[in-house]
Parts: C-alpha cells; structure tokens; sequence
C-alpha cells in the first residue's frame, strides 16, 4: 500500500512538472516567438520595399532600349546583377525571392532574372493589383497567386513587391519581387534554429487560408497542426491568436496559432515548441 501511494505521488508530481514546462512554452511561444517571428518579417518587408525602389531607379534607363531583344537581355543582365555582393543592392542580400522582373508601360513583363523566363510576355497588369498600382506612380506590397503549368498542382502565394521606375516625373516602367511563403518558412525555421538553445525544438509554419507552408519539418508535427477546421474554429474563440497544449507521441508539447496580418488577410502563422 505504502509503494503504491508513494508511486502515484511520485506520478502526480512529474505530471505537474510536464504540466508546468509545457505552460512554460505556451509563454515562450506567445511572448517570445511570436513576437520574433513578427520582427523578422516585418524585416524582410523592409528590406524589399526599399530594394525594389533602388532596384526601379536603377533599371529607369533600360526601359528605353528601342530594340525588344536588346532591352530584354540587358535588362535580365541587369537584373542578376542587382543581386550580387558588392555590385548589388545590399536589401537583396541573402533575400529569400524567388524572382525579380521588370515591366514595361503596357504591364507586360519585359525580362525576369533568369532563364527559362516564363515571365517574359505576361501581362501582370491585368493579373496583379500592385504592379497597376507601380505603373500609376505608387510603390505596393501585397499577396500574389501564381498558377502551376500542371493544373492539377497547387498555386503558389507570394509576397509581391512593385515600384515605378521614373525618368523625370514620367513613370517608364516598374520592378517586381516576389517572396514566396514557402521560401518565406523556409527563412524563418532556419532563422530559429540559430537562436535557439541547443537541442530546444521548435518549428514554424506559415498558412493562407487551408494551405499550409514549412520546411523541413517532422512529419508527426505537420499531421498534428494540419487541420484547418480546429484552426478556424480556435481562432474565432480568439482572433488574436491562441495557444494550446497537444500530445505528441504520448508527449505533452505546446502550439500557438497567430495571425499575420502585415502580410495580409487569412494568413498567420503556427509555431509549435517542445518544452525544455
């Protein structure tokens, strides 16, 4: 009788402990993390929003190539050189776009970064809000969808990055960068395993609606936080974010669940922390 009430005890205690450092990381997630991850994307707009402007005055003379050939390939030479150490511009530094394109007056997209350029010759005026927006004279940001050729493959949603180039007080064309939100993950996981302590595991995720978007995550975690309908429905309890506790492998862990609206509507963020 003794050993059995001595053995429950001792189960109560290390029950509370786990209960304790899992509260622990729900704090951890929502005091610290999130915060954190919201610095770094606000960054990251930053730094593009300020890019693509040098980016626009630096391409201004290119628009007026007469030649379509010859303004295509310089204008890519140009492109990839703005994005090179030293030569380039220093917000493009270790960037995680995926593409950087100039277009012209009628909203047609001259020459993209690299090649194959499947860019070259669509009309992103009618596709994209922000690029309209450059080509009127105002600088944009906003949520950009990008179709697969396979139409049984997902879109892509990117971050969009528009402003005009001028020469004089004439808009002559506009430049275009594009963050994708897997990329955008991708940064971010690999920014908070530098920081984080050692053997602390934590991973972040990004979400647009159902979608969801991480690199290099464990599989168990990403079938854990998938669900998109225990999402909406927590965060219609608390539309500024919310934080749970959840079992993994039999192993109390913790997750949080926040909105991003600097980069638009639908769109936050799932950070998921073992306790340490």
């Amino acid at each position: 009788m003794r050993w059995g009430i001595l053995l429950l005890t001792v189960a109560a205690l290390i029950g509370c402990e786990d209960n304790a450092a899992v509260e622990r990381a729900q704090e951890q997630i929502r005091d610290v993390d999130f915060p954190r991850v919201q610095a770094l994307i606000q960054q990251d707009l930053g730094n593009h929003q300020a890019g693509v402007a040098k980016a626009a005055a630096k391409l201004a003379p290119g628009f007026a190539l007469s030649d379509p050939k010859a303004r295509e390939s310089q204008v890519r030479a140009a492109l990839r050189i703005l994005q090179q150490p030293k030569r380039g511009i220093d917000e493009f530094v270790a960037s995680p776009m995926s593409f950087l394109a100039a277009i012209g007056l009628d909203g047609v997209v001259i020459a993209r970064d690299r090649e194959p350029d499947r860019m070259a010759g669509q009309d992103f005026k009618i596709r994209f809000e922000v690029v309209r927006q450059a080509l009127g004279g105002t600088a944009a940001t906003a949520l950009g969808e990008f179709y697969a050729q396979d139409p049984e493959a997902p879109s892509s949603w990117s971050i969009l990055f528009s402003a005009p180039s001028l020469r004089g007080d004439q808009v002559v064309g506009a430049v275009l960068a594009g963050i994708p939100l897997s990329r955008l993950a991708q940064r971010l996981s690999r920014q908070f395993r530098v920081e984080q302590k050692e053997g602390a595991a934590v991973w972040v995720y990004l979400y647009k609606g159902n979608r969801i978007f991480h690199w290099d995550t464990p599989p168990q975690v990403d079938a854990l936080i998938r669900d998109p309908v225990a999402r909406a429905k927590g965060l219609a309890a608390s539309p500024a974010g919310y934080t749970e506790k959840v079992r993994l492998q039999g192993e109390l862990q913790a997750h949080g669940v926040f909105p991003l609206e600097l980069i638009g509507p639908d769109v936050g963020t799932i950070i998921f922390r073992a306790p340490e």
